[in-house]
């Protein structure tokens, strides 16, 4: 089945009501050693960057994918 504009435009309604975003600006030159640290860990950066924040923060998984929470750990 061809992708259409609708499933894409259903997809994004869904993430803006689900996720926030943020933007991360690293120096110059280090974006291919974070891309080679994430897939060595069988991760996207974004799988990691969550992963590194919730354990900064000292939330669970279950913790840190609830949306009731705001607060955080710390």
């Amino acid at each position: 089945m061809a992708k259409t504009k609708t499933s894409s435009a259903v997809k994004q309604r869904y993430n803006e009501k689900a996720y926030d975003r943020l933007a991360i600006t690293i120096p110059k030159g280090r974006k291919a050693i974070v891309e080679t640290c994430a897939a060595t860990k069988d991760e996207s950066i974004n799988g990691m960057v969550n992963r590194l924040l919730r354990i900064e923060l000292g939330l669970s998984e279950e913790d840190w994918k609830r949306t009731d929470d705001a607060t955080g750990g710390t």
